[in-house]
């Protein structure tokens, strides 16, 4: 089986590979190397020109995505390719972000950073704490577990939505349907869904509207499950709060009215930038080569079957 890795760094953070497998290190520029044509193995990562080494590989059989969400993948694998995503990669990196946003929000640290810059002892002042918060965590997958199991360490009562209603051991998650009935209760609300014909702009004016006044938006998702300006008009009456690693539009322009939204917490789509990202990366790799060597099937399969 030929695989095809973007560096010798990738390679060097694999275990050994399994027997069999022979690498061929491309990143999509200059000269294709001799044997480019046989790979059956190929990753989409970010910054990888994805249809010039497509192009490159017609014996190429599984595409492993590097990120959680696929959605910038749609229309882009050929037809009869296996398509698997990164679920469980990004899980812990994100479900910090989404704690320490959180954290930052509730006990007003933009405030006191802002008074730091100025040179300001800020007047002390009484701030929300994170222990017996009802957050709404909507989405139920490998992003929204590992929030959850944090924000229980920090005494709040999450609450997990799926796309339907089922049972994960002892933990109920709730179906998209029942949002209206849960929104009112929610002291926090974390978007962590995928992005699909069925969550775009779900975060909408009838969403937001539903949720309590003074209540905290945190949105790690995909900037377009979110209405922008709806949310920026709740944001401008300050009736809501709100913490984005991700915008509609992406990158935000210098001149988009977001960056002055007042009650914004805003981060460039860092949630899952840490360093430890790549070895959990090339880790998931390294185990699905191993799969497809043994004949195993692969997980986080997400088109074709394999």
């Amino acid at each position: 089986m030929t695989v095809c890795l973007p560096d010798r760094n990738a390679l060097e953070l694999t275990e050994p590979l399994p027997d069999g497998v022979r690498v061929i290190l491309w990143n999509g520029t200059g000269t294709p190397p001799a044997g480019i044509e046989e790979t059956e193995f190929a990753l989409a990562g970010q910054g990888l020109p994805l249809e010039t080494m497509l192009a490159r590989m017609p014996n190429v059989r599984v595409v492993q995505s590097l990120s959680a969400g696929v959605d910038h993948l749609s229309g882009r694998i050929p037809a009869g390719v296996t398509l698997c995503d990164a679920r469980g990669v990004h899980g812990a990196a994100v479900a910090e972000w989404i704690l320490a946003v959180i954290l930052a929000s509730l006990r007003e640290l933009p405030h006191f950073i802002h008074a730091q810059a100025r040179h300001e002892w800020s007047a002390q002042r009484p701030a929300a704490e994170l222990a017996g918060k009802r957050v709404l965590i909507v989405g139920a997958g490998d992003l929204g577990e590992q929030t959850a199991s944090r924000l229980r360490a920090f005494d709040a009562s999450p609450t997990l939505v799926g796309r339907h209603a089922r049972n994960e051991g002892s933990v109920a998650v709730h179906g998209t349907g029942e949002l209206p009935g849960l929104l009112p209760d929610a002291d926090i609300v974390v978007v962590v869904v995928p992005l699909t014909h069925e969550t775009e702009r779900m975060v909408d004016a009838a969403f937001l509207a539903a949720m309590p006044d003074g209540a905290l938006l945190v949105n790690a998702a995909r900037g377009r499950v979110l209405d922008t300006a709806a949310l920026l008009a709740e944001l401008e009456a300050g009736r809501l709060q709100a913490a984005l690693d991700v915008t509609d539009p992406e990158p935000l322009p210098a001149d988009h009215p977001l960056w002055n939204a007042p009650n914004l917490l805003l981060t460039p789509h860092v949630a899952g930038t840490v360093v430890g990202f790549p070895a959990r990366a090339y880790a998931l790799v390294r185990a699905q080569l191993g799969r497809l060597v043994s004949g195993e099937p692969l997980v986080n399969v997400v088109q074709g079957e394999y």
